[in-house]
């Protein structure tokens, strides 16, 4: 029998994967905190397979994810990143990455970890909702509005509330497994 996904994942292979793989799977390490966020801050305005299918290019562009590293970068690194036809070549958004990851650290600083800081908004567990078709999904909550905003104030680019609600999701701060999903009771 086959496994029942949430629809989003489509029958792309690299789609399924992530779905059964990833997406919904709570985060707490700050590396793989960071990628997400990197990644999502990319994604604003673009399908997510779309980030998917340069995500490898993504890591090796951004030093693995590496924030200590690519909040370092120097105007020669991010115009070369601007040359790099494996990721998106967005001005803007190559240049949030920097300013973001200076602030990740300042977060931190403040928290300890960015994990703590970020896994504060929800107690530290994660929201199970129970979802019965995509179509139910929102595309934001209050509770993303709420660090969406508090993100903003601390100075972070490309983190509206869309955006942070899909950052939630792909870190598993929420379950939005649909709950005909194989994945729903697991995650």
């Amino acid at each position: 029998m086959e496994k029942r996904r949430c629809e989003w994942c489509g029958n792309d292979p690299l789609y399924m994967a992530y779905h059964d793989e990833e997406w919904g799977t709570p985060v707490y390490e700050d590396r793989t905190l960071f990628e997400f966020l990197l990644l999502e801050t990319f994604q604003a305005g673009l399908s997510w397979i779309t980030i998917l299918r340069k995500r490898e290019n993504f890591r090796a562009a951004f030093d693995d994810f590496d924030y200590q590293k690519i909040a370092h970068y120097d105007q020669v690194k991010i115009d070369a990143l601007l040359q790099d036809a494996g990721i998106i070549r967005n001005k803007l958004k190559v240049n949030s990455a920097v300013i973001n990851a200076k602030l990740f650290m300042n977060i931190q600083d403040e928290y300890g970890s960015f994990s703590k800081y970020i896994w504060s908004f929800v107690d530290g567990k994660p929201i199970t909702n129970t979802f019965k078709s995509m179509s139910e999904v929102p595309a934001n909550t209050a509770l993303s509005d709420a660090i969406s905003k508090d993100l903003k104030k601390r100075g972070f680019k490309f983190v509206g509330t869309t955006v942070m609600y899909a950052f939630m999701q792909a870190t598993g701060m929420v379950n939005d497994h649909a709950t005909y999903c194989h994945r729903h009771s697991k995650v």
